[in-house]
């Protein structure tokens, strides 16, 4: 039988959550030949009959026979249960992961935002709990069709109950191994905490200033004023960070995130794109949980507390 951070070669998948995240990196699994099960819910119908469309800067494919289903109770087990779902929609967590998972099966949390691990180990477990940090461009374009824009590079760690590094755990390079020999490239990470703050790095400044502004990340970073605001957004959250954590994330990172920007096609984020759609916007996970976090830290940050108010107001208006 497998440790607590073992699992067997060749894992078998449930993707919950089969949107822009899920049904990419579950497709890509399922083209490597890994066993993935979906669960669907308003796509149901359409992929059971036609299957998935990637549309990949990689290179297009489709899976034309998938498992696919609408109910968490017909899915087997698993012994990896991708999460994927937006965080507004944690409030069913309860009900679909006790019902996904294997008994010695772990959850790989696909979400952003900050402390969402905590809330999936109070339903499986905090043992049974690892993330996958995405950097990702990818946008649903329709039922069962994602378009894959850019990037792909998955960040895992171990998740610990105190925040401490967990180290690379057996378990993790698994499924690393699965991932990378999928076409996308894996770092691990022995410390999560860190590694929360380092992606809100960039989910802070551009989900929350191309609702805020109606734009896309190129004209952000186009303006100076809008590319200084995005700068200074970053700052808060290295600065909260470090109050947070006691761990620093570099000058460099920052950087990094800006001139990775710059570079990329025009995008659209995934709250931007839920904003266009009518959707309820994950607030609370990207902006209301660090904030929160931050001020008890004792780290001020005027710019994250004003962008959290304004989509706050947004949410509720629309």
């Amino acid at each position: 039988m497998p440790g607590k951070h073992d699992i067997l070669d060749k894992p078998t998948y449930a993707v919950i959550g089969t949107g822009a995240v899920g049904a990419y990196y579950g497709g890509c699994l399922q083209r490597l030949g890994r066993v993935v099960h979906y669960l669907c819910h308003s796509d149901f119908d359409h992929v059971k009959q036609h299957g998935l469309r990637i549309d990949s800067v990689n290179g297009d494919f489709t899976l034309p026979q998938v498992h696919v289903y609408s109910n968490v109770d017909d899915m087997p087990r698993c012994d990896v249960v991708i999460l994927a779902l937006k965080t507004t929609h944690n409030h069913l967590l309860p009900t679909l992961l006790p019902a996904a998972i294997k008994e010695d099966g772990v959850v790989l949390v696909l979400q952003n935002g900050l402390g969402i691990e905590r809330e999936v180990a109070e339903i499986v477990g905090g043992e049974r709990v690892m993330s996958g940090l995405c950097f990702l461009c990818s946008n649903k374009l329709g039922p069962g069709h994602v378009h894959h824009l850019d990037y792909g590079r998955v960040e895992f760690a171990d998740y610990t109950p105190d925040g401490t590094p967990a180290g690379i755990t057996p378990r993790m390079r698994t499924i690393a191994d699965d991932f990378e020999h999928a076409g996308n490239p894996v770092v691990l990470n022995e410390d999560l905490a860190l590694a929360r703050w380092k992606k809100l790095v960039w989910n802070i400044p551009f989900n929350g200033l191309t609702v805020t502004l109606d734009t896309d990340t190129a004209a952000i970073m186009a303006d100076p004023s809008t590319r200084g605001e995005a700068h200074a957004l970053m700052l808060e959250v290295q600065a909260s960070a470090k109050a947070c954590t006691g761990r620093e994330i570099g000058d460099d990172l920052v950087q990094m995130m800006l001139d990775w920007t710059e570079k990329m096609e025009p995008y659209l984020p995934s709250m931007k794109l839920d904003h266009d759609a009518g959707r309820a916007l994950e607030v609370e996970a990207i902006f209301g949980a660090p904030l929160r976090a931050a001020e008890a830290a004792g780290c001020d940050v005027p710019g994250l507390s004003r962008i959290y108010g304004q989509l706050i107001w947004i949410n509720k208006i629309r």
